[in-house]
């Protein structure tokens, strides 16, 4: 469908090649609100037909205060980081290995998480430059505004020092993405991070509790595990909702293998924070209905997401 959505849009963009006078009354041809992968894709092959476009791209920090930059979820709290922080996590079990193929190597090693997360970081930084290259060399103009509607051809942009910009086009294209969703019932959900804050933690986050069943529970569960914290999961129902179950529960069955523990059919209470510092999580096992306590040191939900201003479930 998006695929033939652009085919539609580039057999239009080539019928008005040259028509710049229909669109002259507005300050751009078209205008994308937002910088991720379907926002920087749209606005570069726009700019390839002759037209004036330009980018809004805007990170409302995340409950926990977490900025980045251009280039959207994948390149900054999701594909990339996590598939690196996956990789450091299977390096450590390659080592563990490496005695058996005559590698000398002393045992036990350390991870330290501060040292990975500062490459992965950089490494991020450096792609959020380079989007930003690709921009100036496609002529798209490059604006770190957020991005309301006044009407259907103007937006009001507004920098993050508050000052108001109106911009005005002859189309307008959203591509905002979607954020990571808190529950609004448990009491002291907000001591908990998201999977938009573990990828910029500076210290590691130590014993962690993950709630949530989706891909992106199961993959930061898994990498934690691996690189040798003490994580555990919290399922309500089932693992992976929506994919086939028999595979589903072969993932969990290998994460268990490795460590990580699941906490099954449960649900959360609520969320305390100690004297110590720590967070007690006080949770519901729906099977024998009696409530159950722990305490660690992060909790992070993974229920699913908030995709342009409705929720989009994913299990927890």
């Amino acid at each position: 469908m998006a695929a033939r959505r652009l085919w539609s849009w580039r057999k239009a963009a080539e019928l008005r090649v040259g028509a710049r006078g229909l669109t002259g009354k507005h300050d751009y041809d078209l205008l994308v609100i937002g910088g991720g992968s379907g926002g920087l894709a749209c606005s570069k092959e726009a700019a390839q037909y002759d037209k004036k476009v330009a980018v809004l791209d805007y990170v409302e920090p995340s409950p926990k205060g977490t900025r980045w930059g251009l280039g959207g979820t994948c390149v900054n709290v999701g594909c990339i980081p996590k598939k690196l922080m996956h990789h450091g996590a299977l390096l450590g079990n390659a080592i563990k290995d490496a005695k058996n193929y005559g590698w000398d190597i002393s045992l036990p090693v350390h991870h330290d998480w501060s040292v990975m997360a500062n490459a992965i970081q950089d490494h991020v930084k450096s792609l959020n430059w380079g989007h930003f290259v690709q921009l100036q060399d496609k002529k798209v103009k490059y604006l770190n505004f957020k991005g309301v509607f006044v009407d259907q051809h103007t937006i009001q942009g507004e920098s993050r020092k508050g000052e108001k910009t109106r911009l005005t086009a002859e189309n307008i294209v959203l591509a905002a993405g979607g954020r990571p969703r808190y529950p609004v019932d448990i009491p002291g959900a907000e001591l908990g991070i998201s999977s938009d804050d573990l990828f910029w933690l500076q210290e590691s986050p130590g014993k962690t509790l993950v709630i949530g069943a989706s891909y992106v529970a199961l993959e930061c569960a898994g990498f934690l595990t691996g690189i040798g914290l003490d994580t555990s999961l919290m399922v309500r129902s089932i693992p992976l909702r929506g994919f086939d179950q028999q595979m589903a529960h072969l993932v969990t069955d290998y994460m268990m293998s490795y460590g990580t523990r699941i906490f099954w059919k449960c649900t959360p209470v609520k969320i305390e924070k100690l004297n110590s510092g720590k967070l007690q999580v006080v949770w519901k096992n729906l099977e024998s209905n009696v409530e159950e306590r722990e305490s660690f040191d992060t909790v992070m939900w993974a229920i699913g997401i908030i995709l342009h201003g409705h929720s989009s479930l994913m299990d927890s």
